[in-house]
């Protein structure tokens, strides 16, 4: 790969970092240990709770199968949730016996269609999964509202929202549960890793029971300075937690989000600006009550409108050396889902159509401005071929 390559979803690591996980190996604590319980507490301030609410995994997916677990989901159960997600949101729910059933999404935010909710209700329904997709936060009024009306748990995924608000409210506080990705792509990152928050400090400290093999609480202590001490199963767990030398990226990438966000939001405006002429849809404005945490800029290309499908343009930017993503095929367009659920791309008409079209550009605040200069010259020239 050329130097000149734009890596998309490149990750902004700095020297503290790098000099952070460098310190961890040579403190011999390599596994689950003191600086994972440090950035426990970073992301619970982060987020407005106590410490003890936050629990950190070694992915988002986990993140999901956990809270789906303290919430009683199981077999002969049903969670709602978006088509227009990474397949770890279904699968999630796979894992616990429960069957996921798809909501379509509103095709100008792209998240959850709230009105459409209440038909896919039935007495099976255990829980509401909403994702925040791109950053943008879901109409959690409404969302809320049908859950306690009919007495659903609500899990955010909020692997694209770590800095989002809603009504002032951080994502990931306002359901009963909220979970967090630290994927090398994501605003906040460890490498690979997760992180999940509870409103109830007890379905936590089971959570972070679970992670660990179903050991009793801080069996990780076991081999510290403090004295070997006997650990007991009382749970068939997972093998669910995270590495010192995640959280030692971590607890600096938390430090600097802030300051990535803008950078985000920046890059994200000059996009909109520039292209807002092109033969595209541009991503939605957000509404002025939420904060959107600007983790990806999609362009929905329709091959009758625009000069190259959404196939072509990929090739195309590959081949003037810029990465771009595709978020997401719509769930049911995947043979697993076809094939084990019966689920079809008419299912979920806008989500479909919007997996077949939506293509995602770099978006990272490692991004210098010439580099972002040259993505809008590459789209423009693209996109405006006769």
């Amino acid at each position: 790969m050329s130097q000149d390559f734009i890596v998309f979803g490149a990750p902004d690591i700095c020297e503290e970092e790098i000099l952070e996980v460098i310190t961890t190996m040579r403190s011999g604590w390599l596994g689950t240990g003191p600086k994972v319980k440090e950035f426990e507490e970073l992301f619970a301030a982060f987020k407005g709770m106590d410490a003890e609410q936050a629990v950190a995994v070694n992915s988002c997916t986990a993140a999901l199968h956990l809270s789906l677990l303290a919430a009683g989901v199981g077999p002969d159960d049903e969670v709602l949730t978006t088509p227009l997600t990474f397949c770890a949101t279904a699968n999630a729910i796979l894992h616990t016996g429960a069957t996921p059933v798809l909501v379509d999404v509103d095709p100008q935010t792209m998240n959850i269609d709230p009105s459409a909710i209440a038909a896919r209700i039935t007495p099976r329904t255990k829980a509401l999964m909403p994702v925040h997709f791109a950053g943008l936060p879901c109409a959690m009024d409404e969302i809320l509202a049908i859950a306690r009306d009919h007495r659903l748990t609500v899990i955010e995924d909020c692997a694209h929202a770590v800095e989002a608000t809603y009504r002032g409210r951080a994502t990931g506080t306002l359901g009963d549960f909220g979970c967090f990705s630290f994927y090398a792509t994501k605003n906040v990152t460890t490498g690979e890793g997760g992180m999940v928050v509870s409103r109830d400090i007890a379905q936590a400290q089971r959570m972070r029971m679970l992670a660990l093999h179903g050991m009793t609480r801080d069996a990780w202590k076991r081999f510290s300075d403090e004295g070997y001490a006997h650990y007991q199963v009382v749970e068939a767990g997972f093998k669910y937690n995270m590495m010192d030398m995640q959280a030692a990226i971590g607890v600096h990438q938390l430090a600097r989000v802030n300051g990535g966000w803008e950078r985000r939001k920046t890059i994200w405006n000059r996009y909109r600006e520039a292209l807002a002429d092109l033969p595209v849809i541009l991503p939605a404005e957000p509404p002025g009550y939420v904060r959107h945490a600007y983790h990806l800029f999609t362009l929905q290309i329709d091959a009758t409108h625009s000069p190259v499908s959404r196939d072509v343009f990929i090739r195309r930017m590959t081949a003037v050396g810029i990465g771009v993503g595709v978020h997401y095929l719509a769930l049911p367009a995947h043979p697993y889902y076809q094939d084990h659920l019966g689920w079809r791309p008419d299912d979920t008409p806008h989500a479909s159509a919007i997996g077949r079209s939506t293509v995602s550009l770099p978006l990272s605040p490692a991004l210098s401005d010439a580099q972002v200069q040259r993505v809008i010259n590459a789209v423009t020239a693209i996109l405006c071929q006769a």
